[in-house]
Formats: C-alpha cells, sequence, structure tokens
C-alpha cells in the first residue's frame, strides 16, 4: 500500500519582497548611472532645487526693488540678464521664481496623485461598481483636455497661485487613478494577498502595507513626468493673467511681460522663457531614466 503525501502549493511572493532592499537600490543605481541623460536630468533637477533653496543668498538684487532709472537695461556686468520695464534685475527674479514655478509643480502633483492614488487604489481592489463609478467619473474628466479643465476651474475659483495649483492637480487626477487602478488589478491576484487575507488581515491593511509599496514604481515615473507638465501648465496659466498676479516673479507672468518687449529688449521674455524649458528637458529626460529603471525588462 503506498501513501501520498499532499503537499500544499507554494506561495508567490513578488520578488520585490524577496529581493532585499540594498540589492534593489544598488541595481536601481548602476542603472541610472549607465543612464547618462537621466543623469543629465538629475543634475539639472538637483541644479534648481539649489537655486531656488538659496535664491536670498544668489540674488543679487531685491527682485521686487523697481529703479525706473535702469529700466531695459540690456544684460552687463552689473545686471547679467539685464532688466524689465520696471528696473528690476531679471536674474534676481528668475531665481526667485523658481521657488514659485517649482513649489507649485510639485503641489500640484502632490494634489494629483493623493487623490489619485486613493482613487485608483479603492477602484482596483473592491472592483465591480465601485469601480465602475470611480472610473466613469475618471473619464468624464478626461474627456476634457487638462488646459481646459484647468481655465473651467480657475474661472470658479477666481486667479490666484493657489487655484493654479487646486486646477493643475485636478487634471493629474484621473491619470494617477488609471494606473494605480491598473497595477491593484495585477498585485491583488497574486496569491500571497489570498494568504494574506486568510491570515485575518482586514482590507486597510492589505491595500496600504501589501500592495500600495509594491506599485510605486509607476507612480514615481509618472509623477517625474507630470511635474514637467504641471510646470509648463501653471506657467501658461499666469502668462493667461490667472495665475500669479504681479509683481510675483513667476515664470509665466514675466514671460507675459517680455512679451510686450519682444522686438526692443527680447531678454525679458528670452530668459524665463529658458529656465522654463530647460526645467521641463530636466524632468523629462529624468523621468525616463526612471522609467528604464524600474523596468524589470530593461535589467540584465
Amino acid at each position: 500500500m503506498s501513501l501520498e503525501v499532499k503537499t500544499e502549493q507554494p506561495i508567490v511572493v513578488p520578488q520585490s519582497i524577496i529581493q532585499p532592499k540594498e540589492s534593489r537600490l544598488r541595481d536601481f543605481l548602476s542603472i541610472m548611472m549607465v543612464n547618462k541623460a537621466a543623469m543629465v536630468g538629475a543634475i539639472i533637477i538637483l541644479f534648481y532645487i539649489f537655486i531656488a533653496i538659496f535664491a536670498p543668498i544668489l540674488a543679487p538684487y531685491d527682485p521686487y526693488e523697481i529703479q525706473l532709472e535702469n529700466k531695459l537695461m540690456p544684460p552687463s556686468f552689473e545686471h547679467w540678464m539685464g532688466t524689465d520695464d520696471k528696473g528690476r534685475d531679471i536674474l534676481s527674479r528668475i531665481l526667485y521664481g523658481s521657488r514659485l514655478s517649482m513649489g507649485v509643480g510639485f503641489a500640484a502633483v502632490a494634489f494629483g496623485a493623493f487623490f489619485g492614488i486613493i482613487f485608483g487604489l479603492v477602484a482596483g481592489y473592491y472592483g465591480k461598481w465601485v469601480d465602475s463609478i470611480i472610473m466613469r467619473i475618471m473619464d468624464v474628466m478626461l474627456a476634457f483636455p487638462g488646459i481646459l479643465l484647468a481655465l473651467a476651474i480657475i474661472s470658479a475659483l477666481g486667479p490666484s497661485l493657489i487655484n493654479v495649483t487646486i486646477a493643475v492637480g485636478a487634471f493629474s487626477v484621473p491619470l494617477f487613478a488609471r494606473i494605480v487602478r491598473g497595477s491593484t488589478l495585477e498585485v491583488k491576484r497574486l496569491e500571497y494577498i489570498d494568504a494574506i487575507r486568510s491570515l485575518g488581515a482586514n482590507d486597510f491593511t492589505i491595500i496600504f502595507k501589501h500592495i500600495f509599496p509594491n506599485i510605486l514604481s509607476p507612480i514615481i515615473v509618472q509623477g517625474t513626468l507630470r511635474l514637467a507638465t504641471a510646470i509648463l501648465s501653471a506657467a501658461g496659466l499666469s502668462f493667461l493673467g490667472l495665475g500669479a498676479q504681479p509683481p510675483s516673479p513667476e515664470w509665466g507672468t514675466m514671460l507675459s511681460n517680455g512679451r510686450d518687449f519682444l522686438f526692443s529688449a527680447p531678454y525679458i521674455a528670452l530668459f524665463p522663457g529658458m529656465a522654463i524649458s530647460i526645467l521641463v528637458l530636466g524632468f523629462n529626460i529624468f523621468g525616463d531614466g526612471l522609467r528604464d529603471a524600474f523596468d524589470p525588462r530593461m535589467k540584465k
């Protein structure tokens, strides 16, 4: 007589749980170091963060000081980027403006990511009618072009930097929600989630302790890429007069002021435009590098 020994099926655990954090960090850094474009993007971002933090020390002049006797001065050793139509130093205003533009970008993405992650996790985990209701709302938001949705929100709330942050963050919500929902649907089907549930873990613990940490990679990549769009959108709204109001040294506001002097003093619009373009480029190429580093198929 033969005895059959029953063996339990092994629980499939995501590689991100098995692999030590030090090994994951080492793999991530090695891939990022190989990607030269991503390193350039990181250097650009760190440079802008540096000048935003130390703007009061680096700025040679008060960005709000009006000196009409020095108005429309071209770039020189005294004013490296020239002065605007009110005699204010453009370099100082760009340095201080980095705080406003980057602050709005980070705040808007944080706003959109927070609500998008919550909606995506709930929709992906519970499914059924909860998923249908949440995702149909997200589809309605995606039906409107982002800038038009932001214009509608600002028209209702009024022009201000805070309202621009809310408006730009609002059209980031459905993008994060869709990415998080898709990742949650994939992770919740794994056997280790069923094992954790059978041990008595509640939904909150499963969602935020076991599912959320394993879907961070696409969230981080999307957040980095959205920062570039958020900064560009906020500058565009300020350019239209719906964001930061004069005499605020916000880059979009400076561009709006410089459009009246494109032929007589083009540097008034040129330097803020360059500041926006370089920062957006930095976030874009750094985000592409993050995508490569977090994609398992790119690892050797």
